[in-house]
């Protein structure tokens, strides 16, 4: 049996061990998220200090999403095979002295490959990070406080990302590699005396082949979508890429349908709620990462603002999320996650419709600062709801694979997102040097934003409309079965 049962919980009062735990897995996670966006300001002084090509710029941010989005499911189901503390350890061990090798070279190349291996890194923190807090706080009302808790993390890293990159490139672009280094070593130390060792699965193979192909199927797909608005969505690289990944993810499925020990169970996906998680997080992500990319190259490039000051321009939305997060599971209980996510990505729709009346001279208390709040209020309500969802009614056996499920819904809807946005940003003269054509392109792509939020905002009502159809269900009684079965 695993020592997880003597720490798990049903109460919301922990001791100094669980909150050890929680905290432990929580930065970690942190972590994983700033460094999605930590960098993205400090690119024009990377690129200028090591003379890098702008196609080869972008692989700094995309690296870290290829190993990221491409290698979640897998580190997922690892973690339920193989142990979740001892695939967490060292996931946080190779992601520290990948942060230091990042912050260290004066080559290109190093750098992106150092960046590759952070993001494959947190493809197996994060969803065993995720599967130690559900199987250590027991569903209801203290696993949607730990959750809370652990989104916090989560949410204030996305969003904090932009601010302490801002706050570092002002001191030296290699501080936003080397920052997160002693962090997570610290954080492996605490997981190391903290984390007891949650039984794996007996008697499972592992399904190498459903690896290999699941795995190269992701990466690939990853891949293209980051690669195609650069080359070409039309190009022919492109259209191999994607038909490649598509044979791969076909066979993938063939293998798990026949596989007596899958990596991926494909049953896992008829839960409703789980599956409108998934693809609701997806199109959440897409829009925001998409979003978050328009409005810094609209602050410094339409504005004239500083790095320094675009990070500052996010700060109310981080604060927001800090504030909010820890304090979002009474409603969250009280409610249901159909509803606050529902209100969560209506604050995000509403945020991306305001911001489309900016111009040239539009000021920031007026125009910016209230899509900002709007952000912050709406990843408070949907971040933590969209992991309990997630995760809800899953086996311990299988928190793990749910938790990389959602994991890489996120990373593939932000990597998505962000090349459609791009895409049309480029195409409508958004990458040019003026003001003027940055604002020509800036409308049709925050119209993307929109409806991409608007298409996750049909998800959360379908999912209303699912909650409402089950609580107008009748409950049958033993007397009822007794007639039924007469």
């Amino acid at each position: 049996m695993s020592s997880s049962v003597s720490l798990s919980t049903t109460s919301t009062r922990w001791d100094a061990r669980l909150w050890g735990v929680l905290l432990t897995v929580s930065i970690v996670i942190g972590l994983d998220a700033l460094d999605v966006s930590m960098v993205g300001v400090a690119l024009p002084a990377i690129q200028a200090d090591l003379g890098l090509s702008t196609n080869a710029l972008q692989w700094v941010v995309s690296g870290y999403v290829l190993g990221y989005g491409g290698l979640l499911l897998l580190g997922g189901r690892t973690a339920d095979l193989l142990g979740r503390r001892r695939v967490f350890l060292v996931a946080v061990a190779v992601f520290a002295l990948a942060s230091l090798l990042g912050g260290l070279v004066d080559d290109g190349a190093l750098l992106i490959a150092s960046r590759f291996i952070k993001g494959l890194a947190a493809a197996f923190t994060a969803p065993a990070a995720l599967s130690i807090i559900t199987t250590t706080f027991q569903e209801g009302p203290a696993r949607n406080k730990a959750i809370s808790i652990f989104a916090v993390f989560g949410a204030s890293g996305y969003s904090a990302g932009l601010v302490f990159s801002g706050l570092l490139t002002e001191v030296g672009w290699r501080w936003t590699f080397l920052l997160p280094a002693p962090i997570a070593l610290v954080a492996l130390v605490a997981a190391w005396k903290l984390i007891p060792s949650y039984a794996k699965e007996e008697g499972r193979g592992y399904d190498f082949p459903g690896a290999i192909t699941g795995a190269a199927g992701s990466l690939l797909l990853v891949f293209g979508v980051v690669e195609a608005p650069e080359i070409g969505w039309a190009a022919p690289r492109t259209l191999i890429t994607f038909a490649v990944a598509l044979a791969l993810l076909v066979t993938f499925v063939v293998i798990e349908k026949r596989s007596s020990h899958p990596l991926l169970r494909l049953g896992i996906l008829r839960s409703g709620p789980l599956a409108r998680a998934n693809l609701g997080g997806a199109l959440f992500f897409g829009a925001y990462i998409g979003f978050q990319f328009v409005v810094m190259l609209y602050l410094q490039r339409v504005l004239g603002w500083s790095a320094l000051q675009t990070a500052l321009g996010f700060l109310p939305a981080a604060l927001i999320v800090a504030f909010g997060s820890p304090r979002i599971e009474p409603l969250i209980d009280r409610v249901g996650t159909p509803r606050t996510i529902f209100a969560g990505v209506v604050a995000h729709v509403l945020g991306y419709a305001l911001f489309l009346r900016v111009d040239e001279h539009s000021g920031y208390a007026a125009f910016v600062l209230p899509s900002m709040i709007l952000l912050g209020i709406g990843f408070t309500l949907a971040f933590s709801s969209l992991n309990i969802q997630a995760t809800a009614g899953i086996s311990d056996s299988e928190q793990g694979l749910a938790g990389g499920l959602l994991n890489t819904s996120l990373q593939v809807g932000g990597a998505i997102g962000l090349a459609v946005v791009t895409a049309v940003l480029t195409a409508n003269g958004g990458r040019e040097a003026s003001p003027a054509a940055l604002l020509t392109g800036l409308t049709p792509a925050l119209s993307v934003v929109t409806g991409i939020a608007v298409l996750g905002l049909l998800i959360a009502i379908s999912g209303l409309v699912a909650r409402k159809r089950e609580a107008e269900e009748p409950v049958l009684e033993p007397e009822d079965l007794l007639a039924l079965a007469d």
